[in-house]
């Protein structure tokens, strides 16, 4: 293996090596997306592309995120190098601006842990506006991903199998349990952190804190407009549920009346 002598930087070098040596390891096949340690992190940074992050992060199907924070959760990353990597690659811009926003909120979230300890794991505020369903235990369909209800049950599914879920569909998972089906947040942290290979206690418990408004001004609602926007509609266009029986299918108007008993200004604290 013939190495390279124009590589500047110990990232760079380290990446070039891990890119090198991949093609020697014939490891068995995994469903998961994540896999390797320093080697397949580093990859993994090199090959991540941040332009148009900003408006496209959000979008479930065509997946832009970076996938790298399970190499940050575990210390195979810090996120100074993962920072300091995107900004050399690609600049000051909109889009590294975001993702940086991004890794500042890990760190807010670590710096909280560190203040509050196991105080995370129960509520840090009074709810500003609980759902009208209450239950604690979630219920079996949510355990096998078989709900009826595409956007949750893929999700779910992934989830399961791979150890991965979009941040956005984390959030719809999240305000689907809590405020649609009456789940204690700490049930749904439980389950996320039981399978998520990126499952950290700051980021998971005050994460599900803040779709709860324990940790938040609100809750956090989505719609099935929400859902088509950042999916391509290829979760509806697939639901049983899509031409009658969506419980998604409503404005933000409708869903505050129905799920808190308020109107969407009382809940989004607006006078």
């Amino acid at each position: 293996m013939q190495l390279r002598t124009d590589l500047t930087t110990r990232t760079e070098q380290a990446a070039y090596l891990a890119d090198a040596l991949a093609g020697l390891y014939q490891g068995p096949a995994t469903p998961s997306p994540i896999r390797g340690g320093r080697w397949a992190a580093l990859r993994r940074l090199r090959a991540f592309d941040v332009r148009n992050y900003a408006r496209t992060r959000n979008d479930v199907a065509r997946r832009t995120v970076s996938q790298l924070s399970p190499y940050l959760r575990h210390g195979v990353l810090t996120l100074a190098e993962v920072r300091d990597s995107i900004l050399n690659r690609f600049g000051h811009t909109p889009d590294t601006e975001k993702f940086v926003n991004e890794l500042a909120w890990r760190a807010f979230w670590q710096i909280v842990y560190a203040h509050l300890g196991e105080r995370i794991h129960h509520d840090l505020e009074p709810a500003k506006h609980r759902s009208r369903v209450a239950r604690r235990s979630l219920p079996p369909e949510v355990l096998t991903a078989t709900t009826g209800l595409v956007c949750i049950d893929e999700s779910l599914q992934e989830l399961y199998t791979t150890g991965y879920m979009h941040n956005h569909a984390r959030m719809w998972v999240a305000a689907y349990l809590q405020h649609w089906l009456g789940v204690d947040w700490r049930e749904g942290a439980d389950l996320f952190y039981r399978h998520l290979l990126d499952g950290d206690p700051a980021s998971n418990s005050l994460s599900w804190q803040w779709v709860g408004s324990t940790f938040s001004h609100k809750p956090y609602i989505f719609n099935r407009q929400n859902v088509e926007r950042f999916s391509g509609g290829t979760f509806c266009n697939r639901c049983p549920l899509a031409n009658g029986g969506c419980p998604f299918d409503e404005s933000y108007e409708q869903l505050a009346r129905r799920l808190f008993g308020v109107t969407l200004a009382e809940l989004e604290g607006r006078r």
